[in-house]
This record gives structure tokens, C-alpha cells and sequence, in this order.
């Protein structure tokens, strides 16, 4: 009985971690679009990118430092490219970053295309808010990733 009803409290920490992130994405889907395509050439898509991103070592940092500092630079996503300026959300608190990256990795299924995935969780996002980058560095970290 113990087991089962810690089982039920973490399902239920998890789902409300991912309405969190949900309400969240709220201001990430004026680009990125409540279904995660994007806007072609405006904004590139975060579903199907999402699982190549993590899929790649680092992958997990990377989107961390995306939403603290932001991104600059031209980059490609499924074939086209984008050549915008993502803003920083480094005033959201580390539960909230945790929580919608969760929401991204999982709204479309990306989690389901990566090893062994697991929620983002708040100390990942603080272990590395002290980092202070700029979105030109945060580019050169999507380089290192191998991405484009």
C-alpha cells in the first residue's frame, strides 16, 4: 500500500510538473506554436528537434542554456533555415525551466524517441544559472553539439 501510493504521489508530481510547463509554454507558443511546428522561416519547430537535440551529449545542458541566456546566430531545423534571435527567460524560476523544458520533451512525443528520457528537474536548471552566457556562446554550443 505504501509503495503504490508513493507510486500515485510521484505520477502526480510529474503530471503537475507538465500542466506547469504547459501554462509556461503559453509564452513560448507565439513562435513556436502551440503544436511546436513553428512558423517556417520565422521560427524553427520544437517537435521532432527536440528528441535530436537530446539525443546528442549535452543535449540536456544546451536547451537548459537556451531558455537561460538565449540564442543567436543562423541555424537549420529539419531542412530550412532560421536566422532569429530567441529571447533569454532567465527570469523564470528553475522549477518553471525544468517544467516546460519537461512539457517540450513530451507534448509531441519527443521523449518517447530518446534513451531512457527523464523530466528535467529544477537543480539541473540551477547547477547551471551561475554560468552567465551570452546567446552568441550558447551558439557556439549548439555548434560543439554538431548541430547546425
Amino acid at each position: 500500500m505504501k509503495r503504490t501510493l508513493t507510486a500515485l504521489l510521484l505520477l502526480g508530481s510529474l503530471a503537475l510538473a507538465q500542466a506547469d510547463g504547459a501554462k509556461v509554454y503559453a509564452q513560448c507558443a507565439g513562435c513556436h506554436q502551440p503544436n511546436g511546428q513553428g512558423l517556417p522561416g520565422a521560427f524553427p519547430p520544437l517537435a521532432g528537434h527536440v528528441a535530436e537535440i537530446l539525443s546528442k551529449q549535452g543535449g540536456r545542458e544546451y536547451l537548459i542554456k537556451v531558455l537561460l541566456w538565449g540564442l543567436q546566430g543562423q541555424i537549420e531545423v529539419k531542412g530550412m533555415k532560421y536566422n532569429g534571435a530567441m529571447p533569454a527567460f532567465s527570469q523564470l524560476k528553475d522549477e518553471e525551466i525544468a517544467a516546460v523544458l519537461t512539457h517540450i520533451a513530451t507534448a509531441w512525443g519527443d521523449d518517447k524517441k530518446v534513451k531512457d528520457f527523464k523530466p528535467f528537474a529544477a537543480a539541473e536548471v540551477k547547477a547551471l544559472r551561475d554560468k552567465k552566457l551570452t546567446p552568441q556562446q550558447v551558439y557556439e554550443e549548439r555548434k560543439k553539439l554538431g548541430l547546425k
